[in-house]
């Protein structure tokens, strides 16, 4: 077996980053995209797409599920749909999208599809979706609602009404959704029980499916209707990644620097826009223009307390610049991190901790304490998340290591040199 990589040095900079970055698409959108393209009545386009692990890992499982997926020269995406079929293994990785979405996609294969993924996979939430399965008539073979399981495909799936309680995940609303015109009475799902986390992606999933011509009624607050019926090839241009975004604009924040991001959408439905939000209340001059997004930092960030419930991936990502704060900081309803790659709220108080800072982890929160800062070696736990918060931190520490950086590569291939271009100040074409 062959010894981990060393850890990565962090850049750091004493000096105000100033800097482009472009970035690839948006993950989220790039799966939504790939499940519809592969159910549509037609050959469709996703151009921009991002490649990543997660997305891969998407196009593969739609490929073996029958899907001809073509990658073109340009990075685009050619999806041609094909009969679903079964007697299929797929790999799901880390990727929550492919263990969620995927499943009710499989139930309309004309045999059994098993899922499996990382060790790491395995402890993740998958029981919701599976009964929801079950719930509409589908046979599912489990291991106590987790991975690896079988979905048992008959060539149809009635459909009808599903009530669950989606407050662990929004993707077990999305997933169901996404199937759903296939499905021979459609779907509606009514959901019971606490908020659901990361609302707007179930916005998201809402705006792609109207996008392709899928009639959908989310007009009563915790139900969502949709019809049976065709669903139109998709020719897209996919958004660039906001979630992504956050480490490279914090990267402004934290030295009081200047980065610009081309091509922020002025409308959209990915949570990562609310990093504008929240970087403005961190003293950040954030300004939205025609051409992107630039975020100028304040000599020194402030404290905030801040409900990152509709945008839980942002909390790494904020957590590390709250460690650099001026003042303490509390990121509150973010209790469903701990069913993320790894139990976030944990992983962060333990590896703050370790370059100095005090955080307080309760059930649904942290409550982060800056201190006098320190070197250390960052733990990423398989997380790209932590990857790119580690970065932050090392950025205004110097000798911060970070181990296993190519965890990145799960949402954005080339994380390192694209971070280590932007502190020597390249700028993206």
């Amino acid at each position: 077996m062959s010894s981990p990589p060393d850890p990565w040095p962090a850049p750091s900079r004493t000096t105000p980053v100033d800097a482009t970055v472009r970035l690839p698409g948006s993950k989220s959108l790039t799966n939504r995209y790939l499940i519809l393209a592969a159910l549509a009545d037609g050959t469709s386009r996703l151009r921009a797409p991002l490649r990543s692990r997660d997305t891969e890992l998407m196009a593969a499982a739609i490929r073996t599920l029958g899907a001809r997926v073509v990658d073109e020269p340009d990075g685009d995406w050619i999806v041609e749909p094909g009969p679903v079929r079964g007697g299929a293994d797929v790999d799901c990785g880390l990727a929550g999208t492919v263990m969620r979405f995927v499943p009710p996609v499989a139930a309309l294969a004309d045999g059994p599809v098993r899922f499996d993924g990382d060790p790491g996979a395995r402890v993740r939430p998958v029981g919701t979706g599976l009964s929801a399965l079950r719930a509409l008539g589908v046979e599912v073979s489990d291991d106590a609602g987790r991975m690896p399981f079988t979905v048992h495909g008959r060539g149809h799936v009635d459909g009808g009404l599903v009530e669950m309680d989606a407050s662990a995940s929004s993707q077990f609303v999305s997933a169901l959704l996404l199937a759903a015109p296939r499905f021979e009475h459609g779907v509606t799902v009514v959901h019971r029980g606490g908020p659901v986390p990361s609302e707007p992606h179930i916005a998201m999933t809402v705006e792609v499916l109207r996008d392709a011509g899928v009639m959908v009624d989310d007009a009563e607050p915790d139900r969502w209707i949709v019809e049976p019926g065709p669903i139109l090839p998709l020719d897209v241009v996919v958004e660039p990644d906001l979630s992504n975004a956050a480490a490279f604009l914090a990267a402004a924040m934290v030295t009081g620097g200047r980065v610009r991001v081309p091509d922020w959408p002025h409308h959209t439905t990915q949570a990562g826009d609310h990093i504008r939000d929240v970087f403005d209340a961190m003293g950040g001059d954030v300004a939205l223009d025609r051409d992107g997004l630039t975020v100028v930092g304040p000599d020194r960030p402030s404290g905030l307390d801040v409900d990152l419930h509709d945008a839980g991936e942002l909390t790494p990502v904020v957590a590390a610049v709250a460690a650099l704060a001026d003042s303490p900081s509390w990121l509150r309803g973010i209790a469903h991190l701990r069913g993320h790659e790894t139990d976030r709220l944990t992983a962060l108080a333990r590896e703050i901790a370790k370059v100095g800072g005090r955080v307080e982890a309760t059930a649904d929160a942290l409550h982060i304490v800056p201190g006098a800062t320190r070197a250390a070696t960052i733990h990423t736990y398989a997380d790209h998340r932590m990857a790119m918060a580690a970065a932050v931190l090392g950025l205004a520490i110097p000798g911060v290591l970070v181990e296993d950086v190519a965890t990145t590569g799960k949402t954005l291939p080339g994380f390192p040199g694209m971070w280590e271009a932007m502190v020597d100040g390249v700028h993206a074409p």
